[in-house]
């Protein structure tokens, strides 16, 4: 058994849920990793809310998907240019525009290049140079600048779990827990945990009705650097960060940008942003601050 399933079967008594509710567990591997939806109380999935479900999933991967060659999106990448944009597309392009923007760029898909000329060994000079979303032309067509590649794996999880936690409350579901790397509940309470990849546990967080997604630079390497990636050569400042929102994608997007951010520009954008509640933070020291 899983540490997180863990603590969320336990957290249905200690936090007053409902300690008799059945719970009931769907789960498939999709985008890239596995996909979990915990439902509290009698009612099960049906047939037609799994197939809803693996509908959407499906619909993401085939807009935002580097993994799958006729992905919208490694079509753009390939082209330059999307004349056809799926509505998933277009929907995590506004996402990352707002978010490019509330992050003062640091959240910003155009690092793409960078990140496959570190991982193959090659120089960096010319996907440096074509790092921009600025230059990047949302609409019908899409357009990119020359050199230009995008990623969304910043985001498309977060986005996939808002997706799918709409369509379960249009199903009529009260009390759902859905899990893609990020988590986005229907109801609660439910807790998750909080972990570092160096000191482990760092935070159990209560969740009711919200979202968490939390990122560790220090997690994986390629190249030799850390696996977030500064578009202005920005280098984390955190070991890990962890943040609540109202939104799955936005509580993705954030813990993303928030790796390269000061404690000072953290506080800043959560200011203006009243859809973040609570930030986590880890720095290298161990060091565990809330905002």
């Amino acid at each position: 058994m899983k540490r997180r399933r863990f603590l969320f079967i336990a957290a249905a008594a200690a936090l007053g849920g409902p300690a008799r509710a059945e719970i009931t567990t769907w789960q498939a591997d999709m985008l890239g990793g596995t996909v979990r939806i915990d439902l509290r109380g009698p009612r099960a999935l049906s047939a037609d809310v799994v197939r809803n479900v693996g509908a959407t999933i499906a619909e993401v991967e085939a807009a935002a998907s580097l993994f799958k060659p006729a992905s919208a999106l490694s079509r753009l990448n390939a082209a330059g240019r999307l004349d056809e944009p799926p509505a998933a597309l277009l929907d995590l392009c506004s996402l990352a525009d707002d978010l490019y923007r509330r992050t003062d760029g640091r959240f910003d898909p155009t690092v793409q290049p960078l990140w496959r000329a570190l991982a193959e060994g090659r120089d960096t000079a010319d996907a440096r140079a074509a790092i921009g979303w600025n230059r990047v032309r949302i609409g019908t067509p899409i357009r990119l600048d020359d050199g230009q590649a995008l990623t969304f794996n910043g985001l498309a999880q977060g986005y996939a779990a808002d997706r799918v936690r709409a369509l379960l409350r249009k199903a009529g579901y009260n009390q759902a827990l859905v899990e893609m790397g990020e988590y986005a509940t229907i109801g609660g309470p439910f807790t998750v945990a909080v972990e570092d990849p160096a000191i482990g546990e760092v935070a159990v967080r209560r969740l009711t009705g919200n979202a968490i997604a939390t990122s560790s630079p220090a997690a994986m390497r390629i190249g030799g650097s850390f696996h977030i990636l500064g578009p202005k050569r920005e280098a984390p400042c955190w070991s890990t960060i962890s943040v609540e929102a109202e939104s799955a994608a936005m509580a993705d997007g954030f813990s993303t940008a928030f790796c390269l951010m000061s404690a000072d520009d953290i506080r800043k954008a959560i200011g203006k942003a009243r859809d973040v509640m609570r930030v986590t933070a880890v720095d290298f020291a161990g060091d565990v601050s809330t905002f």
